[in-house]
């Protein structure tokens, strides 16, 4: 990225340069400090002898061009330099040091305006050492919750097992401070009784005890459980906070290791006092964050010292490297997931009533914990700016991001970071610290600032080159005495010449050192002013009169020279009123204002309708769980559909991808979809998210798709068909035939029965049979 926006400005540097200048040569500079302050790709020579129209401060190629010298050329190139660079652990226990961080130390040299590129791995290995501190509310209302965890630290300890083989456990308690109004003062009995009123016996209200320093033998902590107690208190928050700020900043007494995971687990059912609390019992005194664990392991600053702010704890837990969980019950999660959004690398869990739960909650956070890297940044410096870059799984470059989610133990992260300085500060050397949340590696950076030429160092003062000893020959040119004027101090204030006027205009006609100074000798001494300095070799530029923005010029984030700002890094527009970074529009799914918008200077314009929010986040209109992850199924699984042809599919599908047999229940978490793809297949999956926020897609292996037709079942239809409805019309054509013939012999008889036949006798007509008569024959004798 600094690479590209220097090649940009070469570019631009070069364009301009060939229409006769550029920013070099434009801004009347005298001096190679001031010349390195224009532009980083200034170049300044300390020549003596130098031809006088020639600009001194100009590009790097312009001035070999003119004739100056590789050795009396002052230009600084910015650098990184990696001063301690260990490799990255694979496992945590072991008798090596463990690296999850690299590199550890670099050394980065900028000059004024100019940024570089460096990069960091950073890895959770395996196996690595635990230390966890359990912190409990011990009022009354924790009665049952005491009784549920009195074999917590053997359980405990068996799960932690299958993550690491180096497991420390301690133990401690709170209730509030022991002072009215927190406490009970009346009747006399409920001082050292506090339960008296209820008709029970309890402990003396106190503010945090020490129980169990961490130890790997679990079973003290059983023991110590079992020993312990229940108070009360009056009002209904409790004094947690004092708790947490003590079991961080007493490290000796606790037992943190250097080379461990710091897990604080803070339990509770009740809100808690916070900074200022204290008032109500005239406790004025801020927290100072300081050990104050007496000799029997009470807190002894309980009623002294107000409750810890969170600005002061968040400082703390970094400062130690402690994880927070806060494992509180369902009436007041709201309320610590609030705190967690201010204490980076806190998690919340819900805890049930008698915290019956606990043990797995601490396991689930403990991998949500280790499924994250964020890095976080210490000391930095206020001229300079960081810009992240983050690649997190599949190699994939997220700009504008500086954590990583979703990851597995063992993964390695980069981020490529650009750090860009404003300006000139007055200190050459500065140190600021980058390191992961919750890990004891960090990336230790030193800086050091080029604003001075090395040239300056060999100034001769009252050189004869300077007219005689009237002014300092510095990188090539006098800085003339008081008085005194002149590129070679040759003229006295006192001089005056009518003719040396005509050097005091850029065109004849124009005013004297455009009516912002007087000419004297030739130069133009340009006229103080109460808005700013004014410049130039004809007093034509100034720092004060560039664009405003709600009052500020150039927004307050950009510089006014000669009417122009020059906008800070992650900066732009004419009013360097718009931010070029995309953190701010990120999203808790990882995406640019959750892939419903696009970011706009810092800030989200939601584009998809019916969305809205700060990331575009909320959007009741917007398809569901299943119409969005149907899409990473394709690409993923099938590797077609609209994301890969968009090549998106890695960087808004960050989804494992998991073949089964068979969709199981996994409870609230999952949710079961189907649809059809573009061979009318039914694909079914489920959407499920893990403790850690990752996110898993459990799919069908074989898709239900229409089986094809069988072609002799076909064909044998097709016949059986055609049979068939030849005979259909057989048998048609047969039935018709009939009752026609039936109509038509009905017919007939109807008119053979309506008929008339006449009896007369027909002369043609001669009957068949005739008679004869036998002459012999004589009849019966």
């Amino acid at each position: 990225m600094g690479q590209l926006s220097v090649t940009l400005g070469i570019l631009l540097l070069c364009a301009t340069g060939s229409r006769g200048g550029n920013i070099c040569t434009t801004r009347g500079v005298n001096s190679c400090k001031q010349c390195l302050a224009v532009s980083p790709l200034c170049a300044w020579c300390s020549a003596e002898v130098w031809v006088q129209s020639t600009p001194r401060c100009d590009l790097r190629a312009n001035l070999l061009h003119s004739g100056c010298g590789q050795d009396h050329i002052e230009s600084p190139r910015s650098s990184v330099t990696i001063l301690e660079d260990r490799p990255l652990s694979n496992k945590g226990s072991g008798g090596s040091t463990t690296t999850q961080m690299s590199p550890q130390r670099i050394q980065l040299n900028l000059r004024p305006d100019d940024s570089q590129v460096f990069h960091v791995q950073v890895r959770q290995v395996e196996d690595y050492p635990v230390d966890i501190y359990y912190l409990m509310d011990l009022s009354n209302s924790m009665k049952d919750d005491l009784r549920n965890i009195q074999n917590l630290g053997t359980k405990l300890a068996s799960e932690m097992r299958k993550l690491t083989s180096n497991l420390r456990i301690g133990f401690g308690a709170f209730v509030d401070k022991p002072i009215s109004p927190y406490m009970y003062i009346s009747p006399p009995e409920a001082v050292e009784n506090p339960c008296y009123e209820i008709g029970e016996t309890c402990l003396p209200m106190f503010g945090y005890k020490h129980v169990l320093s961490l130890t790997d033998e679990v079973t003290r902590f059983n023991e110590e459980v079992r020993k312990q107690n229940v108070s009360r208190n009056r009002d209904a928050p409790e004094g947690g906070f004092d708790a947490i700020i003590q079991a961080t900043v007493c490290d000796e007494k606790i037992g943190w290791r250097n080379d461990a995971s710091h897990l604080l687990v803070f339990t509770t059912d009740a809100k808690t006092h916070i900074a200022l609390d204290g008032r109500l019992a005239g406790i004025v005194q801020p927290n100072d964050a300081q050990c104050h664990i007496n000799k029997d392991n009470f807190y002894s600053a309980t009623t002294t010292l107000d409750y810890p702010s969170l600005g002061l704890m968040t400082e703390k837990l970094s400062q130690k490297n402690i994880n927070l969980i806060f494992a509180v019950t369902d009436t007041v999660v709201g309320l610590y997931q609030n705190y967690s959004e201010l204490i980076p690398g806190t998690t919340v869990g819900t805890l049930s009533r008698d915290s019956s739960n606990v043990l797995q909650l601490i396991v689930d956070s403990y991998g949500k914990i280790r499924s994250k890297v964020e890095l976080e940044v210490r000391d930095l410096p206020e001229e300079l700016s960081l810009a992240f870059n983050a690649t997190c799984l599949n190699n994939e470059v997220i700009p504008g991001l500086k954590s990583c989610v979703g990851l597995k133990i063992g993964d390695t992260v980069s981020f490529s970071i650009e750090a860009k300085v404003r300006g000139c500060p007055q200190e050459q050397q500065k140190s600021f610290t980058i390191k992961p949340v919750g890990f004891k590696d960090s990336l230790m950076v030193l800086v050091n600032f080029d604003c001075e030429c090395s040239c300056e160092s060999h100034a001769e003062a009252n050189s004869p080159s300077c007219s005689r000893g009237n002014g300092t020959l510095e990188c090539g040119v006098c800085r003339c005495n008081p008085g005194r004027l002149g590129s070679h101090c040759e003229c006295s204030e006192e001089e005056y010449n009518p003719s040396q006027q005509d050097n005091c205009t850029p065109r004849p006609g124009q005013p004297l050192c455009s009516q912002r100074g007087e000419c004297i000798c030739g130069q133009c001494v340009c006229h103080s002013s109460d808005f700013g300095k004014v410049t130039g070799k004809y007093c034509e530029c100034d720092d004060f009169s560039c664009v405003r923005f709600k009052g500020q010029m150039c927004s307050g984030h950009g510089q006014c020279s000669c009417g122009d700002c020059l906008c800070d890094s992650d900066w732009t527009g004419d009013y360097c009123n718009c931010t070029t970074r995309t953190d701010t529009c990120m999203s808790s799914n990882g995406l640019v204002c959750s892939g419903h918008g696009s970011c706009v200077c810092g800030r989200c314009e939601c584009t998809q309708p019916g969305s809205y929010g700060d990331t575009c986040e909320k959007c009741p209109t917007c398809p569901d769980a299943c119409t969005i992850k149907k899409d990473c199924v394709e690409c993923k699984k099938f590797e077609r559909g609209k994301l890969v042809e968009q090549q998106s599919c890695s960087r808004v599908c960050r989804d494992e991808i998991e073949t089964v047999q068979e969709l199981s229940d996994r409870g609230k978490d999952a949710v079961n979809c189907t649809y059809k793809d573009e061979n009318d297949c039914v694909m079914r999956f489920q959407y499920y998210e893990d403790s850690s926020g990752k996110s898993i897609l459990y799919i069908i292996e074989e898709p239900d798709c229409p089986k094809g037709p069988d072609v002799l079942v076909v064909l044998l239809s097709v016949t059986g068909a055609i049979l068939l409805i030849g005979l259909a019309a057989l048998l048609i054509w047969k039935l018709l035939i009939t009752i026609h013939d039936r109509r038509e012999f009905a017919r007939f008889e109807e008119e053979k029965a309506r008929a008339k036949w006449d009896t007369t006798h027909n002369p043609l007509y001669k009957e068949a049979t005739s008679t004869f008569t036998n002459i012999t024959y004589r009849g019966n004798m």
